[in-house]
């Protein structure tokens, strides 16, 4: 269906893509992948029309295609969903679905025909809960995800005949970086629809267990060059990220900590609650690092955010080094040696288009302003330890790769000295390279007696860097298990099958 020969791409001078090559049948999910810079966004957008190559050809159904722009790739089949959403909240599903290409009927925009042509898409995915006219902030994240995925099938349809398009070859960069779990399941069921439907799909994840679980086959790229195209079933995980990354990582996670390197409760909650959760008694441990499991709407984000004093505990105490304390606000929670990483860090984490160096001293700026943030090597210092890449400090922080922009709020947060440190989905869009050095930082900050407390989706994750891990359902505390519990565990408690309170 499509091919791909020694595609070459640079940017002023920077040889971003270099002779890169790859295919798709019909019915196919060809999982692209690659630690961040290795060209895999590149290569989605020269196919897409967004960039034109400097070399290399493209053939769709043996016919050779140049794009020069978007829309050209549109009407030859190619659809792209980016990594980021492009929706108009307070548009309607199908306002947003035919955005820019509105069919019209006597001069006006035709809106019956936009709402069919939605409505026949929508029922051919087998999404029930979405009608035409829903607006667009009334979805889910992974309804909206539906609607990008609609959107992208439309393509360049005729403003005479919107359902004349043919989209053949669906690009997916990183769809289920935003969904929460049970979200994720219901994508696979959506992408499998499309390739019974003969769609090919080309699919771009750092996530590996979702590689395997959904591509026939795998291909790696690094450093802008094509490494290997295997299928998938004849390889396997440690394979693949020895390709990506070059090198071997051992293992994912670093040692759990012995029960000598614990320390005492540096953070004790008892009989604590808000409008969102209640009944919570934890305690975090100097010198451990606890994980909280449990599905989307659990309690898990809201149990960080209310220790941080975003949305406060209402009822019940908190202790921080012995001291009683309620946050009322992020400020005071950061002057009790709290601190938050949250899961958007673009949107609450970092200023984009300020400096590497004026992000990191963000919070000692704003909250410590009488004391002394780190200046010169004291920052650099910082900043090495986190193990940024970059051009300088001086560079802006939008233009750093997802995992490094990670690594830089990570930097802001310990120029502040926290005692307890709160990850809410710490590698969320980070590849592989850089999910390692995040877990092996965290794992470090541990054994220097911060107590850490870790929010995440992934359960490969919590599993293999918690030294115990707490369970959410339904606002509470479901139960707690010992390091090295297994998915089915977490899930029974997750999903209330077992909510006995001494779940170890």
């Amino acid at each position: 269906m499509l091919t791909m020969r020694n595609v070459s791409k640079s940017f002023l001078g920077v040889r971003v893509l270099s002779d890169v090559s790859l295919d798709l049948e019909a019915g196919e999910v060809h999982a692209l992948v690659g630690e961040n810079g290795a060209g895999k966004s590149t290569l989605m957008k020269v196919l897409a029309g967004e960039h034109t190559p400097d070399s290399g050809t493209i053939r769709i159904d043996g016919t050779e295609h140049s794009f020069s722009h978007p829309s050209q790739a549109q009407a030859a089949g190619i659809g792209i969903i980016h990594q980021e959403f492009a929706l108009l909240p307070h548009r309607t599903v199908a306002e947003n679905v035919f955005l820019g290409r509105e069919p019209v009927r006597r001069g006006r925009v035709d809106r019956r025909a936009m709402e069919e042509r939605t409505a026949q898409l929508l029922t051919e995915l087998g999404e029930h809960g979405i009608t035409p006219r829903t607006y667009v902030h009334d979805l889910s994240v992974a309804r909206q995800q539906t609607v990008e995925i609609v959107k992208a099938l439309v393509g360049r349809a005729s403003p005479k005949d919107p359902g004349a398009s043919d989209v053949r070859v669906l690009v997916m960069d990183e769809p289920t970086a935003p969904l929460a779990d049970h979200e994720v399941s219901l994508l696979h069921d959506l992408v499998h629809r499309l390739t019974d439907r003969g769609l090919g799909i080309l699919y771009i994840s750092h996530r590996l267990r979702e590689v395997f679980d959904l591509s026939r086959r795998i291909t790696v790229l690094k450093d802008g060059r094509h490494i290997t195209t295997v299928p998938t079933a004849e390889t396997d995980t440690d394979q693949v990220v020895r390709a990506m990354v070059g090198r071997e990582l051992g293992t994912y996670y670093p040692p759990r900590a012995r029960p000598e390197e614990i320390g005492d409760a540096a953070l004790t909650v008892r009989g604590a609650g808000n409008t969102r959760i209640n009944g919570i008694d934890l305690d975090l441990r100097a010198g451990e690092v606890t994980g909280i499991a449990g599905l989307q709407g659990s309690g898990r984000t809201s149990l960080a955010r209310a220790l941080f004093g975003a949305a406060p505990f209402t009822e019940g105490t908190m202790t921080v080094a012995g001291r009683t304390l309620r946050p009322g606000s992020p400020r005071q929670a950061i002057r009790a040696g709290i601190a938050l990483v949250t899961e958007d860090r673009k949107a609450e984490g970092l200023a984009l288009r300020q400096s590497i160096r004026d992000n990191a001293l963000l919070v000692t700026r704003a909250v410590h302003a009488r004391g002394r943030p780190p200046a010169g090597r004291a920052l650099t210092g910082l900043l090495e330890r986190v193990t940024l890449q970059s051009r300088g400090e001086d560079q802006q922080a939008r233009y750093l790769s997802g995992g490094n922009q990670q690594k830089v709020v990570i930097a802001k947060w310990l120029a502040a000295g926290p005692r307890v440190l709160l990850f809410d989905e710490p590698t969320r869009g980070v590849d592989v390279g850089a999910k390692s050095a995040i877990h092996t930082l965290v794992r470090e900050l541990a054994r220097d007696g911060l107590a850490v407390l870790i929010v995440s989706s992934e359960l490969p994750e919590l599993i293999g860097m918690s030294d115990r891990i707490l369970v959410m359902a339904d606002g509470r505390l479901a139960g707690e298990l010992p390091a090295g519990a297994d998915e089915e565990d977490i899930m029974r408690l997750a999903t209330g099958g077992d909510r006995r309170e001494d779940a170890v």
